[in-house]
């Protein structure tokens, strides 16, 4: 298991669930000065990333790149796959398209995230199905010779009102029909959606690529209630071995919230990782 940290360029918008808003490179060195394995980034273009200096960056200090998360296509420039209109829906799928086609460089998923879109009000649900199905097909058509995964995350009914817990997840993902698109479980919407966190991490185990970890109040792991010891042993019983990345909210500051959540996490990937080792 490696531990990672959503971060983004400077000018990520406020409400962007990141850490570090910095020159790419300089977040990837802040990163690695607290023990991460690698970072998240955060992105509302594929145009943002230099990409030769972002790998020599990564090179000097042993980091990856584990996903680019698109959270602010969403948000920022209101693409996303449910659009009623079929020229919005069609630049979501680019915008995503250029995201998979620099995931490719990095070996890294695309958490589509938001950017699946929202019931409109006056539409049916299986309308915005359709709709997200149709878009989700056209990037897997880019993705899957890439051997990039398109990640889905379930998000809380206080952001979205469409995929909001992980067997909606799911749903989605079987009737995609897609070995590509996957589950990406986020710890703090389980909180708020999920009736268990034992239960949605069984039952989505064959499917979960990635998973995002905050506390209950969208801080750093260790100052909300939620159980951390109780999920990392259900990850552990599913075998789960893959990536754990923090989407925290910066807060006292930066530095401190992304100490706290390494100097939190570490230790419980380091154990689990123990017990694993011990298992095989």
């Amino acid at each position: 298991m490696k531990l990672g940290l959503a971060v983004s360029t400077a000018d990520a918008l406020p409400s962007a669930f990141v850490v570090f808003r910095d020159e790419l490179g300089r977040a990837v060195e802040r990163s690695a000065a607290l023990g991460y394995n690698g970072v998240e980034l955060a992105l509302l273009d594929a145009g943002q990333v230099d990409t030769p200096r972002l790998k020599e960056r990564l090179r000097a200090t042993g980091l990856d790149v584990p996903c680019i998360s698109s959270g602010q296509v969403f948000a920022a420039d209101r693409l996303y796959f449910t659009h009623p209109d079929a020229a919005v829906r069609q630049a979501a799928v680019q915008r995503i398209v250029g995201m998979i086609r620099l995931a490719a460089e990095f070996g890294a998923k695309v958490n589509t995230g938001r950017v699946r879109g929202v019931i409109h009000e006056g539409e049916a649900a299986a309308v915005a199905v359709e709709r997200c199905l149709e878009c989700l097909r056209a990037c897997a058509d880019v993705a899957e010779p890439l051997g990039v995964e398109l990640i889905v995350e379930p998000v809380n009914r206080y952001e979205v009102n469409f995929v909001n817990n992980c067997a909606e997840g799911l749903e989605l993902i079987h009737r995609c029909g897609r070995k590509c698109v996957r589950l990406m479980p986020d710890v703090f919407h389980m909180n708020i959606e999920d009736n268990s966190f034992r239960q949605s991490f069984e039952a989505g185990a064959p499917y979960i690529s990635y998973v995002h970890v905050a506390d209950s109040n969208r801080l750093a792991p260790g100052w909300g209630h939620l159980d951390f010891r109780e999920i990392f042993s259900v990850l552990e019983d599913i075998g789960y071995d893959g990536w754990v990345t923090a989407e925290i909210l910066p807060k006292p500051d930066p530095e401190a919230a992304a100490a706290q959540a390494a100097r939190f996490l570490l230790p419980l990937i380091e154990e689990y990782s123990r017990r694993m080792a011990t298992a095989r």
